[in-house]
């Protein structure tokens, strides 16, 4: 007798990549579900693709024109008879407006409700919110303010230094402190055109800012059933451009009043919100001992694996049983195993200011051993593309206690092997040996950029990665029409590829009087104008990458002309403009 095949009751679309992906993909196949994944033209052979069950294209390079472009995903789930979408994290992970269109699609969403996130992405309405629980809140304004008028008035009452803040996003974006009363009329300009680039709104609000503060974050998972529970804490105050480099749960050197505070907070405001799915509630805790509620995160975090290493619990499968319509397999907050630390190992070079450096890694040996969980989206061979996060793998460490947990991690930092790419291992290494972390605990959010002084040698920087886009036809298999996308080095057979010589050159050797691309990124303003006159050594534009800006100058004397627009991509040493003489 044949055994009866049995389909899983749910197909889940993973609309996103890399690391994050290759996570979900997993948990889907541990749990029965099965998955799809989706690809952009850099990632047609990437491993989130090999492992899912099938990969669907989303044709184009840009993060616009595939993994943010809302209609062709929910055209792939249509297509691919997907029945749950998970987003990830980053990208339309927080976007009430994909999550209602997937809805809208008979799809069910793998997160917070649609007006969940709209009600906690709106930064004064969370502080609404966490003031009405009876949250621990600094000095704020009830709503956002209309003019630098406002904020003087704000820090004539209440003191300086004060914070401006995009009212809605976050990670830092249109985030500006205001240390001298004089400079606040600037930082809020700067701030309102800051969140409307990144965000699309320009609504700032003010608060009071916690000088050297520690970020302290509450992780919690809730389902339909009502019941929330706060799983653990940790501490991210390691940061650079606001984006965290070294995590560890539970947070460390908390007094038992404090941790009371956090977790009854937490709780309370994703009780009052409604709150379902994986969700991060923020606070900073400042030098003075003061404690204040930052944002809700609505969806799964990056650091989640240290919280599941000392929980016991797997918060991506607690995600699909309560989209499953099931409740949460634990009811009350576990009690924390151990302690565990999260490394990000980005595909950045810490001498040069965290300065982004894609390629194609050329080694790629991972650590092992009791304690060690490396969670990747990258094998040896694949490119880090400019387009998109420089994160390449996690490095987390577990361990029965913190001065165990980093013992395990220097170990572990020296035997992870990485080539091809700039990466911020040195970076860990000296942060694992530093006082600051490992003994008093004095680290905080701007530690890196005030304190941290070891001494970085700088990384071999390659040349920047190809991004030629895949090159498409069509065919007819059994009179039925396929597009057939085949990468441009698949020419080289017929004759038609670029030369070795030409193709291993950077473009803007190849220009007279070229305006480069530093790095990889966007660009997020222009400062001249095409037919001005600039001179050698001026600045002519701002390029962003992960929240890093870094001005592209002119090489010489002469007239601009410019040829990648405000908004656009390009790679490093790629072609910007032109300067004639």
């Amino acid at each position: 007798m044949s055994a009866v095949a049995t389909v899983p009751p749910h197909k889940v679309l993973v609309a996103n990549r890399g690391e994050i992906a290759v996570r979900i993909i997993r948990a889907c196949h541990e749990y029965g579900f099965a998955s799809v994944a989706v690809y952009a033209d850099p990632d047609v052979d990437s491993l989130h693709c090999r492992l899912a069950g099938e990969a669907w294209a989303l044709p184009g390079s840009s993060p616009a024109e595939t993994y943010l472009n809302i209609e062709q995903l929910i055209d792939v789930a249509r297509r691919s008879e997907a029945t749950m979408v998970h987003p990830g994290y980053g990208f339309l992970s927080e976007r009430a407006e994909f999550a209602r269109a997937v809805e809208a699609a008979g799809l069910i969403w793998i997160g917070p409700r649609p007006e969940t996130i709209e009600q906690l992405g709106d930064k004064v309405q969370a502080r609404k919110i966490a003031m009405a629980v009876g949250a621990p809140l600094v000095k704020g304004t009830p709503d956002p303010v209309s003019c630098a008028e406002d904020v003087i008035r704000f820090a004539d009452e209440h003191g300086l230094p004060v914070a401006i803040k995009a009212a809605f996003g976050g990670g830092g974006r249109g985030l500006k402190v205001a240390w001298f009363r004089e400079e606040i009329a600037t930082l809020y300009q700067s701030a309102v055109s800051e969140a409307l680039t990144a965000f699309g709104r320009g609504e700032c609000y003010v608060e009071q800012y916690l000088d050297r503060p520690r970020h302290i974050e509450a992780q919690v998972i809730a389902d339909e059933q009502g019941h929330v529970v706060v799983v653990g804490t940790r501490d991210c105050s390691l940061q650079r451009r606001n984006q965290k480099l070294v995590e560890e749960a539970p947070a460390p050197f908390l007094s038992a009043e404090i941790e009371a505070q956090i977790a009854s907070a937490a709780q309370s405001i994703c009780q009052r919100a409604g709150y379902r799915s994986a969700g991060t509630v923020e606070f900073l805790l400042g030098a003075n001992g003061v404690l204040s509620f930052l944002e809700v995160n609505t969806r799964l975090q990056v650091e989640h694996p240290i919280t599941e290493e000392t929980s016991g619990l797997d918060l991506v499968k607690e995600q699909l049983r309560v989209a499953h319509g099931l409740p949460l397999s634990i009811t009350t907050p576990p009690v924390p195993r151990g302690h565990a630390i999260e490394l990000r190992i980005n595909a950045e070079d810490p001498a040069k200011g965290f300065l982004p450096v894609p390629g194609t890694i050329t080694r790629f040996d991972l650590p092992g051993g009791p304690g060690v969980r490396v969670d990747s989206g990258v094998t040896h061979g694949d490119t880090i593309s400019g387009f998109y996060d420089s994160l390449v793998a996690k490095l987390v460490i577990w361990a029965p206690d913190r001065d165990q947990a980093l013992a395990r991690a220097r170990q572990a930092v020296k035997a992870f092997r990485i080539e091809g790419v700039a990466s911020v291992l040195p970076f860990h290494e000296a942060v694992l040996h530093s006082p600051d972390f490992t003994k008093s605990f004095s680290v905080h959010t701007r530690w890196i950029e005030t304190d941290f002084s070891a001494e970085l040698a700088e990384q071999v920087r390659p040349l920047p990665p190809g991004n030629s886009p895949l090159q498409r036809c069509w065919i007819e298999i059994d009179g039925r029409r396929h597009q057939l996308a085949l990468p441009a080095s698949f020419q080289a057979a017929s004759g038609s590829a670029v030369p070795a010589s030409l193709a291993e050159t950077p473009q803007a050797l190849q220009v007279a009087g070229a305006v480069t691309a530093p790095i990889s990124g966007i660009v997020q303003r222009w400062l001249k104008t095409s037919g001005e006159t600039v001179s050698e050594g001026e600045t002519l534009a701002v390029m962003e990458a992960m929240k890093m800006e870094v001005p592209v100058l002119a090489a010489r004397n002469g007239v601009l002309s410019i040829q990648i627009a405000a908004g656009e991509s390009c790679q490093q040493d790629g072609v910007l403009g032109k300067v004639t003489p």
